[in-house]
């Protein structure tokens, strides 16, 4: 997967240019989260917002993409963003702290290492833009 990303300002809005990969991995990472029995405390203390923000970020992700295309997030919602890509790993650490990585990559068809640098690129773009 391509972890670089361009990010743009416009106003207090960041324009990020995604591939299809890119918007797979963020969107499985939500939905994941979004899918377990939590509560709109839990979800907010894992990822910074509620389930109707989380929600409404699923859904603006979803779908089959085949090109890059622009996506407009406030800086809020890439927050969310980098919280559940850092955040989801730690769903499948197994009885003694182990990483479950075949569990993870079967679920989400990532290795926890793309979910990593993606997480870096976001946090480097926006610095950059």
């Amino acid at each position: 997967m391509r972890t670089q990303l361009k990010v743009t300002r416009d106003g207090d809005v960041f324009v990020v240019r995604l591939a299809p990969r890119q918007v797979s991995a963020m969107y499985e990472a939500l939905s994941f989260l979004a899918g377990l029995d939590y509560g709109d405390t839990q979800l907010t203390l894992l990822v910074g917002a509620g389930r109707e923000a989380v929600d409404g970020l699923v859904g603006r992700l979803a779908g089959r993409h085949t090109e890059s295309r622009d996506f407009r997030f406030t800086i809020e919602e890439l927050h969310t963003v980098h919280s559940a890509l850092t955040a989801l790993p730690t769903r499948f650490v197994e009885r003694g702290g182990l990483f479950a990585q075949e569990p993870f990559h079967i679920r989400t068809g990532f290795y926890r290492e793309n979910f990593d640098a993606l997480a870096s690129a976001v946090v480097r773009a926006v610095a950059e833009a």
